[in-house]
């Protein structure tokens, strides 16, 4: 039960970090590869914020959470709207994202330079509370709530709120969107915004969890958040939380039963076995739009 615990705690922060993938690859058709770096982006300035500054962890996760959509507005802005008129342009966009995660990553290093860098302690309340039998640290708690509330959040944002039925129609068809007097590019923005808000609010998660931050963070998550989207259904957010709990999952029972090397090599080879037997993802469609 403890490890089944702790596999669900890590895999809440997979699944916050794929969403933010998922989010714009669903709505928006495109891969944004600057998302990782916006995740280690906001664990450092988490961290120089408690620093520098007596404030709860609720009031970092804000401001990191307002900082992470600023900094998606900016990478729509340079990286992707420039070139959306553009043949290629997923193909360019692609591109342009992996060199404004570089120029994020080199930022980072002129500014908090390249070692590891820790949250003060005390940042969070220590102390653990019994569950079924297990121990459940305050953080770990506090994990889980965020990444489930803000998946619910963003769920009902997309279902029910006139921004979602935006979203939906610019995804089905942003041609006719536009002619509906829909705006694609702030709709375009504003998902970008969303997503990597909710990616900065996971590397926060995830350096507290691990209790340290590094400038290759991000990418040593990108392909578990590649993996958990893919797992889930491309677009679905569901698919992207049942898919990071799943991979969480897999990786503490894999340590537990074969040792730490042996972790991403079961993990993944559980994806790739689900993936054979349903190679649309567990909340995937086979056939999602008509062309």
């Amino acid at each position: 039960m403890q490890q089944l615990l702790n596999g669900v705690f890590i895999g809440s922060i997979y699944a916050l970090f794929a969403i933010g993938f998922t989010l714009v690859f669903g709505i928006l058709d495109r891969l944004n590869l600057a998302h990782p770096a916006v995740f280690a982006a906001s664990a450092f300035v988490g961290i120089g914020i408690a620093e520098k500054l007596e404030l709860s962890i609720w009031v970092i996760m804000l401001i990191v959470f307002v900082f992470g959509a600023i900094l998606g507005l900016i990478i729509e802005r340079f990286a992707f709207r420039p070139l959306k008129n553009r043949a290629d342009a997923h193909f360019a966009g692609l591109i342009a994202s992996i060199a404004m995660s570089g120029m994020i990553v080199a930022l980072l290093q002129a500014v908090f330079g390249p070692n590891t860098r820790r949250f003060p302690q005390g940042t969070v309340p220590e102390g653990s509370i019994e569950v079924f039998g297990a121990n459940a640290t305050y953080l770990q708690i506090a994990i889980l709530a965020i990444s489930i509330g803000l998946v619910i959040a963003l769920t009902i944002l997309v279902q029910r709120s006139s921004l979602g039925r935006s979203m939906r129609a610019v995804a089905e068809n942003p041609t006719a969107a536009r002619v509906l007097g829909i705006s694609v590019d702030r709709v375009t923005a504003t998902t970008f915004a969303i997503s990597s808000a909710l990616g900065a609010v996971a590397g926060v998660l995830f350096a507290l969890n691990v209790n340290s931050a590094q400038l290759s963070m991000g990418s040593s998550i990108e392909l578990k958040g590649l993996a958990v989207i893919i797992l889930g259904g491309m677009g679905s957010l569901p698919g992207a939380l049942a898919g990071g709990l799943i991979l969480g999952i897999a990786e503490v029972f894999a340590i537990q039963y074969f040792g730490s090397s042996w972790r991403d090599l079961i993990a993944f080879a559980l994806l790739f076995i689900i993936l054979l037997l349903r190679p649309q993802g567990l909340f995937g469609k086979k056939k999602v739009r008509e062309v």
